[in-house]
């Protein structure tokens, strides 16, 4: 059967986490993985707080439609899996991406850190989209009184004409997820790697799944201090 919704768990593991932790185990090889954002003078990756759910809302876009939206909660589903941290879904909006996006937008969002903004749109009103960009994804960090910082909220662009084509087709449709996982996991933290064998790697090599480096630097990213950002 399907697992419980682990967005809709009110009580908190030992230590405050929402969902367990994914264990790591080993280092894969440098090259592998790499983290966008580090503390200030410390190796330690700038991430989202564990113990804090990420609330993410959905932009339709003409040509995705309600396929486009299933393979965005499936993505999500994949980094939740790969992280241990827990996304809540918000449902859909109207909010188009924007370059400059802030952390907050009280006019349109109640909570104090507006939700990741997972936008279907085109290089018309997304110019970063333009040439063999599928699609673009990261996060704002603030920092804490004492230096540390916090990812707060994040958004996507995606390329519609250029992805929708596919979301009809079963083995294509997967390339299309494998596309959204991977700026999932540039919104919550890991670099594109250089090996070109990762799902994080910057060319598209047609992988659908995660490698050994993409679960390294997800399971880490997900080990975040709680209460990590304002």
């Amino acid at each position: 059967g399907k697992l419980a919704d682990p967005g809709a768990a009110t009580t908190p593991l030992p230590g405050g986490r929402l969902a367990a932790a994914v264990p790591v185990t080993g280092v894969p090889p440098a090259g592998t993985w790499a983290y966008l954002q580090t503390q200030p003078g410390s190796s330690a990756p700038v991430t989202y707080d564990p113990c804090r759910p990420i609330h993410y809302v959905v932009r339709d876009h003409e040509g995705a439609g309600s396929r486009g939206v299933e393979v965005v909660h499936d993505a999500v589903a994949a980094v939740s899996a790969a992280t241990g941290l827990v996304f809540v879904d918000d449902g859909m909006t109207d909010e188009a991406p924007s370059p400059n996006r802030p952390a907050s937008i009280p006019g349109r969002y109640s909570a104090r850190w507006a939700p990741v903004l997972i936008a279907w749109s085109d290089p018309d009103e997304y110019p970063a989209l333009a040439g063999k960009t599928a699609g673009l994804g990261g996060s704002v960090s603030v920092r804490e009184p004492g230096g540390r910082a916090g990812y707060v909220s994040g958004q996507i662009a995606l390329d519609t004409p250029d992805l929708a084509p596919d979301l009809g087709f079963l083995g294509r449709r997967d390339l299309v997820t494998a596309i959204v996982m991977h700026e999932l996991g540039h919104v919550v933290g890991a670099d594109h790697a250089p090996d070109g064998s990762q799902l994080m790697s910057a060319e598209n090599t047609g992988r659908t799944d995660w490698n050994d480096g993409d679960r390294y630097v997800l399971a880490t990213l997900g080990q975040g201090r709680c209460g990590s950002g304002p």
